[in-house]
């Protein structure tokens, strides 16, 4: 009988070897979480249909969202949430790797979600299905035929911010605003991917683009060099910490990069900037 792989390792990242190796372990679910700007013409689940690692689900942010929000893919209610996720054939007793096809991108945003609903067994393919291709590893076409399995939900609320938790924390200084966006999104230079938002960012905000916390094969960076990054943004580890982004999908990338650092004060803003830069009642910076 094959060991579990949970007694094995633990962490917020696994490699590409060690998920070869625990593949067909019992307790290991997998899922495929790519997830791309509408901009870019790509269609994560065609893809996924086409290759993902053997015996992955998909799991489709888009649609595992709150759909009465006119906000791009808002965490979704605890029902929902647990319904989709039963219907993957993940629950309780399950460690679950989620990876994309970017090589860390969107999975980081699935990861921060199943840790929301209180499932801590969950960790990222450092690298994603590219260094799961490098490796030599197979990929396949079947379409999964999960078994429902029992979730049961435990919220941690501490983990989402709303915007009027946001507004209090930058007034009150009682948080640091990291911004995962482009230094040219950050400082207003460049326009924003989705219409009729503001260009700018939150009073207050710090900057620190995700990609400057990952290699250039889209694998994470190691401790002491995401430390290096935070410290030369001027982010003061020691004190609570909310990400941001455009749409609260690479913001969670920096919530990923903390949690490695052992850093526990973190959360995110759900809304992020397809919130804020829409409101004309909330204040806007520019520059650097």
């Amino acid at each position: 009988m094959m060991a579990t792989a949970k007694a094995i390792e633990g962490g917020t990242l696994v490699s590409a070897k060690w998920l070869q190796d625990h593949l067909a372990a019992p307790d290991v679910r997998v899922l495929d979480g790519s997830w791309h700007l509408p901009t870019t013409g790509r269609d994560a689940k065609a893809e996924f249909l086409e290759r993902h690692i053997p015996g992955s689900a998909f799991f489709d942010i888009d649609d595992i969202s709150n759909e009465h929000s006119a906000l791009p893919h808002m965490f979704p209610p605890m029902e929902k949430f647990v319904s989709r996720i039963r219907k993957l054939g993940v629950g309780d007793g399950h460690r679950i790797i989620v990876y994309d096809t970017a090589g860390l991108h969107s999975a980081a945003r699935v990861w921060l979600m199943f840790r929301y609903f209180g499932h801590k067994d969950i960790a990222v393919l450092d690298g994603g299905l590219p260094a799961w291709l490098e490796a030599g590893y197979q990929v396949e076409d079947m379409p999964a035929t999960p078994r429902e399995r029992h979730f049961t939900p435990r919220i941690q609320s501490m983990l989402v911010k709303d915007v009027t938790q946001v507004s209090a924390a930058l007034k009150l200084e009682t948080a640091q605003l990291v911004d995962a966006r482009s230094p040219g999104r950050f400082r207003g230079e460049e326009p924003e991917p989705r219409p009729g938002l503001q260009a700018g960012h939150m009073p207050g905000a710090i900057n620190v683009h995700y990609q400057s916390l990952l290699r250039d094969n889209g694998a994470m960076k190691s401790a002491e060099e995401l430390r290096a990054v935070f410290q030369a943004a001027d982010v003061d580890l020691s004190k609570p910490i909310i990400t941001s982004c455009g749409s609260g999908v690479s913001a969670a990338i920096v919530n990923l990069a903390l949690e490695r650092l052992g850093h526990r004060d973190h959360s995110m803003y759900d809304g992020s900037w397809a919130e804020w830069g829409s409101s004309p009642m909330l204040a806007v910076a520019m520059g650097s």
